[in-house]
Protein backbone atom coordinates (compact mmCIF):
# COMPACT_ATOMS: atom_id res chain seq x y z
CA UNK A 1 0.00 0.00 0.00
CA UNK A 2 1.33 3.29 -0.87
CA UNK A 3 0.78 6.53 1.53
CA UNK A 4 0.50 9.58 0.05
CA UNK A 5 2.98 11.89 -0.81
CA UNK A 6 3.05 14.55 1.82
CA UNK A 7 2.97 18.32 1.23
CA UNK A 8 4.69 21.02 2.67
CA UNK A 9 2.88 24.03 4.14
CA UNK A 10 6.08 26.25 3.12
CA UNK A 11 6.84 26.54 6.95
CA UNK A 12 10.23 25.42 8.13
CA UNK A 13 11.77 25.49 11.87
CA UNK A 14 15.04 27.61 11.04
CA UNK A 15 18.30 25.95 12.01
CA UNK A 16 20.34 27.41 14.82
CA UNK A 17 23.52 28.36 13.27
CA UNK A 18 26.04 25.67 14.96
CA UNK A 19 23.89 24.31 17.31
CA UNK A 20 24.57 20.41 16.33
CA UNK A 21 25.14 17.69 19.18
CA UNK A 22 28.92 18.83 19.89
CA UNK A 23 27.89 22.36 20.21
CA UNK A 24 24.82 21.24 22.19
CA UNK A 25 27.21 19.83 24.68
CA UNK A 26 29.33 22.72 24.59
CA UNK A 27 26.32 24.42 25.69
CA UNK A 28 24.95 21.57 28.39
CA UNK A 29 28.62 21.18 30.05
CA UNK A 30 28.98 24.88 31.36
CA UNK A 31 25.31 24.73 32.66
CA UNK A 32 25.94 21.81 34.42
CA UNK A 33 28.70 22.50 35.80
CA UNK A 34 27.48 26.08 37.25
CA UNK A 35 24.21 23.74 38.64
CA UNK A 36 26.30 22.01 40.56
CA UNK A 37 28.57 24.48 41.97
CA UNK A 38 25.45 26.49 43.39
CA UNK A 39 24.19 23.27 44.56
CA UNK A 40 27.67 22.74 46.62
CA UNK A 41 27.52 26.64 47.67
CA UNK A 42 23.95 26.29 48.77
CA UNK A 43 24.42 22.96 50.50
CA UNK A 44 27.48 24.68 52.41
CA UNK A 45 25.71 28.48 53.05
CA UNK A 46 22.69 26.08 54.87
CA UNK A 47 25.06 23.63 56.45
CA UNK A 48 26.84 26.81 57.95
CA UNK A 49 23.61 28.03 59.27
CA UNK A 50 23.08 24.94 60.88
CA UNK A 51 25.71 24.82 62.37
CA UNK A 52 25.26 28.24 63.82
CA UNK A 53 21.99 27.63 64.91
CA UNK A 54 23.28 24.88 67.12
CA UNK A 55 25.48 27.26 69.05
CA UNK A 56 23.79 30.10 69.14
CA UNK A 57 21.42 31.08 72.25
CA UNK A 58 18.36 31.63 71.48
CA UNK A 59 14.46 31.30 72.70
CA UNK A 60 11.49 30.04 70.97
CA UNK A 61 10.40 32.43 68.39
CA UNK A 62 7.20 33.15 67.22
CA UNK A 63 5.85 32.46 63.32
CA UNK A 64 2.55 33.63 62.31
CA UNK A 65 0.26 32.23 59.81
CA UNK A 66 -2.06 34.72 58.10
CA UNK A 67 -5.51 34.38 56.53
CA UNK A 68 -8.15 36.72 55.87
CA UNK A 69 -9.52 35.65 59.59
CA UNK A 70 -6.11 37.37 61.16
CA UNK A 71 -3.45 35.03 62.16
CA UNK A 72 -2.05 32.32 64.62
CA UNK A 73 1.24 32.63 66.06
CA UNK A 74 2.94 29.43 66.49
CA UNK A 75 6.07 29.35 68.71
CA UNK A 76 8.83 27.41 67.37
CA UNK A 77 11.58 25.69 69.09
CA UNK A 78 15.07 25.10 68.23
CA UNK A 79 14.91 21.36 67.83
CA UNK A 80 12.23 22.83 64.51
CA UNK A 81 14.39 25.31 63.01
CA UNK A 82 17.25 22.66 63.06
CA UNK A 83 15.13 20.59 61.30
CA UNK A 84 14.09 23.05 58.75
CA UNK A 85 17.94 23.83 57.93
CA UNK A 86 18.51 19.72 57.92
CA UNK A 87 16.06 19.73 55.57
CA UNK A 88 17.47 22.23 53.04
CA UNK A 89 20.72 20.38 53.50
CA UNK A 90 19.77 17.35 52.75
CA UNK A 91 17.25 19.09 49.39
CA UNK A 92 20.23 20.70 48.04
CA UNK A 93 22.82 18.04 48.75
CA UNK A 94 20.91 15.84 47.13
CA UNK A 95 20.61 17.85 43.96
CA UNK A 96 23.85 18.40 43.92
CA UNK A 97 24.45 14.54 44.12
CA UNK A 98 22.37 14.53 40.93
CA UNK A 99 24.10 17.19 39.18
CA UNK A 100 27.11 15.33 40.00
CA UNK A 101 26.15 11.82 38.23
CA UNK A 102 24.42 14.24 35.41
CA UNK A 103 27.95 15.61 34.72
CA UNK A 104 29.74 12.13 34.93
CA UNK A 105 27.18 10.57 32.35
CA UNK A 106 27.74 13.56 30.22
CA UNK A 107 31.17 13.10 30.02
CA UNK A 108 30.63 9.93 28.72
CA UNK A 109 28.66 11.15 26.28
CA UNK A 110 30.49 13.46 25.14
CA UNK A 111 33.39 11.33 24.51
CA UNK A 112 31.15 9.45 21.97
CA UNK A 113 30.46 6.47 24.77
CA UNK A 114 27.26 7.18 26.30
CA UNK A 115 26.48 3.40 27.28
CA UNK A 116 29.55 3.00 28.99
CA UNK A 117 28.69 0.23 31.72
CA UNK A 118 28.86 2.75 34.92
CA UNK A 119 26.14 4.87 33.36
CA UNK A 120 23.88 2.25 34.57
CA UNK A 121 24.46 2.80 37.94
CA UNK A 122 24.86 6.44 37.63
CA UNK A 123 21.35 6.36 36.20
CA UNK A 124 20.29 4.26 39.22
CA UNK A 125 21.89 6.39 42.09
CA UNK A 126 20.14 9.56 40.60
CA UNK A 127 16.68 7.59 40.54
CA UNK A 128 17.31 6.58 44.40
CA UNK A 129 18.43 9.92 44.84
CA UNK A 130 14.99 11.38 43.54
CA UNK A 131 13.20 8.64 45.75
CA UNK A 132 14.70 9.91 48.45
CA UNK A 133 14.19 13.59 48.40
CA UNK A 134 10.77 13.48 46.96
CA UNK A 135 9.95 11.26 50.05
CA UNK A 136 11.66 13.81 52.59
CA UNK A 137 9.78 16.58 50.76
CA UNK A 138 6.44 15.11 51.33
CA UNK A 139 7.42 13.90 54.96
CA UNK A 140 8.91 17.67 55.59
CA UNK A 141 5.44 19.08 54.22
CA UNK A 142 3.30 16.85 56.35
CA UNK A 143 5.07 17.54 59.16
CA UNK A 144 5.26 21.68 58.42
CA UNK A 145 1.07 20.97 57.94
CA UNK A 146 1.43 19.60 61.38
CA UNK A 147 2.95 22.29 63.12
CA UNK A 148 1.20 25.02 61.18
CA UNK A 149 -1.69 23.26 62.86
CA UNK A 150 -4.70 23.49 60.31
CA UNK A 151 -3.43 26.88 58.80
CA UNK A 152 -1.91 24.67 55.91
CA UNK A 153 -3.06 21.73 54.24
CA UNK A 154 -1.66 18.73 54.59
CA UNK A 155 -0.02 16.91 51.11
CA UNK A 156 -2.09 14.48 50.03
CA UNK A 157 -0.54 10.99 48.13
CA UNK A 158 -1.72 12.45 44.96
CA UNK A 159 0.78 15.28 45.00
CA UNK A 160 3.49 11.87 44.61
CA UNK A 161 1.84 11.06 41.22
CA UNK A 162 4.74 13.32 39.07
CA UNK A 163 7.57 13.09 41.12
CA UNK A 164 6.95 9.19 41.55
CA UNK A 165 6.70 9.02 37.59
CA UNK A 166 9.98 10.83 36.76
CA UNK A 167 11.73 8.47 39.59
CA UNK A 168 10.34 5.45 37.25
CA UNK A 169 11.37 6.75 34.28
CA UNK A 170 15.03 7.19 35.56
CA UNK A 171 14.73 3.64 36.40
CA UNK A 172 13.86 2.94 32.85
CA UNK A 173 16.46 4.65 31.51
CA UNK A 174 18.97 2.86 33.25
CA UNK A 175 17.45 -0.32 32.05
CA UNK A 176 17.88 1.12 29.21
CA UNK A 177 21.88 1.82 29.00
CA UNK A 178 22.14 -1.66 30.46
CA UNK A 179 20.74 -3.11 27.69
CA UNK A 180 22.46 -0.91 25.21
CA UNK A 181 26.06 -1.62 27.30
CA UNK A 182 25.31 -5.47 26.82
CA UNK A 183 24.75 -5.11 22.84
CA UNK A 184 27.78 -3.03 22.40
CA UNK A 185 29.65 -5.25 24.49
CA UNK A 186 28.16 -8.26 22.57
CA UNK A 187 29.38 -6.34 18.89
CA UNK A 188 32.55 -5.99 20.78
CA UNK A 189 33.26 -9.44 21.19
CA UNK A 190 31.70 -10.12 17.65
CA UNK A 191 33.90 -8.34 15.97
Amino acid sequence: MRFPKRFSLGIRVPAVPGLRTRSMSRLLNPALGAAYWLMILLTAIVLIAFVVTIFLPMGPTGLIFRDESGGTEIPVSRAYILFGFGAFVGYFGGFALILRQLRLIFRTLASGDPFHPTNVSRLKQIGLTLAVITGGAWIGQSLVARLARGEMGAPSLFDLVTPAFSVLVVFVLAEVFREGARLRRESELTI
